[in-house]
Parts: structure tokens; C-alpha cells; sequence
């Protein structure tokens, strides 16, 4: 059972969003403010996050900058009304998976919580197929029907990540830190060189396709 903090000061939606996740199987904690989300993420692992962004006491942008700082990892969705593009360019800069923009239908949430659990799930395991690519992260071993191509290491683990997370952009800046830990001889031209390899490796590949993402970074679509 998947475990999930809803991050809301409006106390009526916080208990109506966790009703409907309970009764769709999801274990459900609650806090009203980042404040509170911080001390719950702190005590507790959770699979999933979902946060407004103006609240009271710690705003939704400080809260995910602070947890981001400990949890790498943990998908978060942005519900809110803030649906302006520089609102959402920050959310992603700072980490978030996805939006979803108040009022929201209930039903489209649940898919999008569906899917994103998916994709966490299959980034935790050691295999992956994408069309006729396939990786196992145990072995380090990639393949395109069936014949083992050459990636280098940080190679190998870009591209994991970025088939692990369809859809998902990652910004250069989180890829640097996440990848190249802000090497001082790393930069944002850095990552564009290998993701140009990345490119040029995986040309053969029919099951997905590695696009820009203006004055962002990148993201893997599946064809």
C-alpha cells in the first residue's frame, strides 16, 4: 500500500482529497502548512507527496526546496491555482513531477497518482524494455535488439533515469547535481554534450525519443 502526505491548509479539500485516496487503497497522512510537512517527511517515508503552494507559515516552493535537499527522489505533485508559467517553471526547477490545477477532477488526480507511482516503482527495480532498447542496472548492460551497445557509466545512468520517468523534464541544474554532484569542471554545456551523445547512441531505438525542453532541460517521450 502506497503512503502519501497531503500537503493543504484549505481544511475541507485536505479531508475530502484524503478521503478519496483511502478509499482508492492509498495510506493517507495530512499536514496544513510546510512546516508541518517537514516534520512529517522527516519521521516518515512516503511514495508520494501532494502539496498546494500558498499556504501559511512555509509556502509549497520552500517546502519541496527543503525536502529536496534530503529526498531526491520522492515524486511530488503541485494541486493548486497558481497555473501561471512561471509558477510552473519553478515548481519543476525545484523538483516537482506534475501539476494539477484547482478545482480538479478527483478522477484525473488518481490517474495521474497511478501513473506516477508506476514509473517510481520501475525506477526502483534493476530492468527496463522501451521498445526494442533494453537495460538491467545490476549487470550495467544495455541493449538494442538485442546487440549490447556502449555507454559509459554516467551515460548508462541517464539514460535509466530518464526511461525510468517518461514524460518527467529534468532541468540541467538537477541533472549536474544529481549526475556530476556540481563538479567544478561541470556545466550546463556539459550535459548538453552528453545528452547529444546520448542521442546519437540510442538512433536506433523505436520506443521513445530524448526532446529539448526550452530554457529548461530535458525529458524522454515514448513514441
Amino acid at each position: 500500500m502506497a503512503k502519501i502526505l497531503v500537503v493543504e491548509d484549505d481544511r475541507d479539500l485536505n479531508r475530502f482529497v484524503c478521503l478519496s485516496l483511502r478509499a482508492d487503497g492509498y495510506d493517507v497522512v495530512s499536514a496544513f502548512d510546510g512546516v508541518q510537512a517537514l516534520e512529517k517527511t522527516d519521521s516518515a517515508k512516503f511514495d508520494l507527496v501532494l502539496t498546494d503552494i500558498m499556504m501559511p507559515n512555509m509556502d509549497g516552493f520552500d517546502f519541496v526546496q527543503n525536502l529536496r535537499r534530503t529526498d531526491k527522489t520522492t515524486p511530488i505533485i503541485f494541486m493548486t491555482a497558481k497555473d501561471d508559467k512561471p509558477s510552473k517553471m519553478l515548481g519543476y526547477r525545484l523538483g516537482v513531477d506534475d501539476y494539477v490545477t484547482k478545482p480538479f477532477d478527483m478522477d484525473v488526480l488518481l490517474l495521474k497518482i497511478g501513473a506516477i507511482l508506476r514509473r517510481s516503482k520501475i525506477e526502483t527495480d534493476n530492468e527496463l524494455s522501451v521498445g526494442n532498447i533494453f537495460m538491467n542496472r545490476e549487470e550495467r548492460v544495455a541493449k538494442i535488439n538485442g546487440e549490447e551497445i556502449a555507454l559509459t557509466v554516467r551515460e548508462f545512468d541517464l539514460l535509466f533515469k530518464f526511461l525510468s520517468n517518461p514524460k518527467k523534464t529534468f532541468t540541467r541544474s538537477a541533472l549536474m547535481e544529481e549526475f556530476w554532484d556540481y563538479d567544478s569542471s561541470a556545466t550546463s554545456r556539459t550535459v548538453d554534450v552528453y545528452m547529444a551523445k546520448l542521442r546519437e547512441k540510442t538512433s536506433a531505438c523505436d520506443g521513445f525519443e530524448i526532446l529539448t525542453v526550452h530554457g529548461l532541460g530535458y525529458k524522454a517521450v515514448l513514441k
